[in-house]
């Protein structure tokens, strides 16, 4: 889902949206900062399209097939609404059990993520074995002598990264794991392998570093700072930069946002 620029007001743009409905473009009304209202189009391949007429609408709003495109796209509704329900009384297929998540398939890295933070949770027991994780922790708590870093900085650099695997129960790794395939998926898909693995890098060592600043060494990791790192980078980047091909919609902000406050 992209959007592809707002409109001044409410009416505005429920009709602006109703046209793209009519034209059998998909796409989602939602308020924005001030009084300002975004439109996002669901499939990719129709925004170049809908960014079209969309700057048709906005040389005239008034024109008689925007103003007369609620009821075509009332009709559209409900034939859709008609389609669906009877394609779903009538397949019941693998793919429909078990749909793809984000639509944009597993990329190596993400997949690769999400493979060794299961492993890791898997072998340390969800995290409640704490003698096979001393080798991820950023610093090994019991073997604290006072200085900054000292695995690391003899030579264990991989400890910079390894924490993001480890996981502390279950609800902690379904939540990341969820997010990560999501997110990672996406840009993955739109912006390169390379891109990825530099947000995860970045990403995973600042927060580690900063809580190891700030409280020490102890038993702490997971990959809810890359989460919400990809997060962040995702909606700033689809909200500045719409043709970069990633963004995330008001709910899912919201939702990542209620968690962040849960999980404090």
């Amino acid at each position: 889902m992209r959007t592809i620029g707002n409109l001044p007001d409410e009416a505005q743009a429920r009709r602006f949206g109703d046209y793209l409905v009519a034209q059998g473009i998909r796409n989602e009304v939602e308020p924005d900062t001030g009084a300002a209202w975004t439109i996002w189009i669901t499939d990719e391949d129709q925004v170049a399209v809908a960014q079209a007429e969309l700057e048709r609408f906005r040389a005239n709003p008034d024109t008689e097939e925007f103003r007369n495109a609620r009821s075509a796209a009332a009709l559209a509704r409900e034939a859709e609404a008609q389609e669906l329900a009877g394609y779903r009384r009538r397949v019941r297929t693998r793919q429909s059990l078990f749909p793809k998540l984000g639509g944009y398939g597993v990329g190596p890295l993400t997949f690769g993520l999400i493979f060794f933070c299961v492993a890791v949770a898997v072998y340390s027991k969800l995290g409640y074995d704490h003698e096979p994780l001393k080798p991820l922790l950023l610093a090994d708590p019991e073997n604290a002598n006072g200085t900054f870093l000292p695995e690391v900085r003899a030579g264990d650099y991989w400890r910079l990264i390894s924490p993001i695997f480890i996981h502390f129960g279950p609800l902690h790794l379904l939540f990341n794991l969820m997010w990560l395939y999501q997110l990672g998926c996406m840009i993955e898909a739109r912006q390169g392998t390379l891109n990825l693995a530099l947000l995860v890098a970045v990403t995973g060592t600042c927060p580690m570093l900063a809580q190891y600043l700030t409280h020490g060494p102890g038993y702490v990791g997971g990959m809810s700072g890359v989460v919400y790192g990809l997060a962040g980078y995702v909606w700033m980047r689809g909200k500045y930069d719409p043709a970069s091909g990633v963004g995330l919609d008001s709910q899912s902000i919201q939702w990542l946002l209620i968690w962040l406050v849960i999980w404090f």
